[in-house]
């Protein structure tokens, strides 16, 4: 084996994933279609090659697949040639150079991860600290759309035994108590129901919808305000009979720490593509520890591999308590080998491999538009 002092990035290879989701996916800032990701494979003179995935979504993050394709290879340039092992060193270079961009970050970010544990012969979670000793059951979620339509997806994930559904709402009051009736009616009182406005609310709004659906019984809501609004949130907080869960106003630590200082929130909502990767989102857990905060991990339209490197930041931190990492049951088809893999009534179970335990099919992998570095 090289000595760890000695292992350098050879060549990066970069890869436009695209996977179209069964059916779409319908939120209050828009309509999914498709995975657009992106997968990052950092190859070294040791033999060892880290893989990354990023999942942009312009109307949260800014980012598309496009502008992650053009900025992986800025970054590329940048670390070939360096040693990816010394994690704070090639991080801090890459945030030096580039701001903002946290999507394509998260995939250079997680490489280096899963790297390092290849090195190092451990899972990344015990890397972090962890232990694979804890249950981890995932959410399933239901997009907008007519109340009817809503319950019976509902009833279906109910019937399939996630124990808990997550509700996609960010219309008008009326609208969304009327879809969350429907639901409760069709699921009875014994599931959790989670719901997420995406921003759909101003203040006025969130706090009548919420106090409208304080007799469902709702465990909590993601984002009900525009996620500029960290005033309005905490108002909104204050007066809410449920729950406040950050989410897209929740990009790194500085964001985590500004809405603790300000009450904004009851959770933190963490999500890779969002926070930069895994060294962000220990940050993120640090405040909310610090803060007597509890997190949730989350996803945007990730396949295996990101939901993998997600479950072992969960392994590593038990302030991580709610789990909504249904994205790849979503897709048309899946291109991971390895990884992560789930269970009925929701329960995921991770491999003790070394890094993350998981890759990109290489065949999957051979029809995407690719660049190496």
């Amino acid at each position: 084996m090289i000595a760890f002092r000695d292992v350098r990035i050879t060549e990066i290879e970069i890869f436009k994933l695209n996977v179209p989701l069964s059916e779409p996916f319908v939120i209050s800032l828009g309509t999914i279609t498709d995975a657009n990701n992106l997968v990052v494979k950092l190859h070294t003179n040791a033999g060892l090659t880290g893989t990354g995935e990023s999942c942009p979504y312009i109307y949260i993050v800014g980012e598309t697949q496009a502008s992650n394709y053009e900025m992986a290879r800025q970054i590329a340039r940048l670390w070939k040639g360096q040693n990816p092992l010394e994690i704070e060193a090639r991080l801090g270079e890459m945030n030096r150079a580039v701001a903002y961009n946290y999507t394509v970050k998260s995939a250079f970010d997680m490489a280096l991860f899963d790297l390092l544990g290849k090195y190092s012969h451990l899972p990344v979670y015990a890397l972090l600290g962890g232990k694979n000793d804890r249950k981890i059951h995932t959410d399933m979620t239901v997009s907008i759309g007519d109340p009817a339509k809503m319950a019976a997806d509902a009833l279906k994930f109910k019937q399939e035994g996630f124990p808990a559904i997550k509700v996609k709402l960010g219309g008008t009051r009326d609208d969304d108590v009327a879809r969350i009736r429907a639901i409760r009616e069709a699921v009875g009182s014994e599931i959790p129901l989670r719901i997420d406005a995406n921003q759909g609310w101003d203040c006025v709004t969130a706090i009548a919808t919420l106090k409208a659906l304080a007799p469902y019984d709702i465990e909590h809501c993601e984002e009900p305000v525009p996620h500029w609004n960290n005033r309005d949130l905490a108002r909104v907080r204050a007066e809410s009979p449920i729950p406040i869960m950050a989410d897209e106003s929740l990009f790194d630590h500085h964001d985590a720490f500004r809405l603790a200082s300000m009450g904004a929130c009851d959770y933190f909502n963490i999500k890779l593509s969002k926070s930069g990767g895994i060294q962000n989102a220990l940050r993120i857990i640090a405040v909310a520890e610090s803060c007597g905060l509890k997190s949730q991990i989350g996803v945007m339209s990730e396949t295996r591999y990101a939901v993998t490197a997600l479950c072992h930041l969960a392994l590593a931190r038990k302030n991580i308590i709610y789990f909504d990492l249904d994205s790849p049951l979503m897709l048309s088809a899946d291109p991971v080998t390895g990884g992560m893999e789930y269970f009925p009534k929701g329960e995921i179970r991770i491999p003790d491999a070394p890094g993350f335990g998981a890759d990109f099919d290489a065949d999957f992998l051979a029809e995407m538009e690719r660049v190496v570095v």
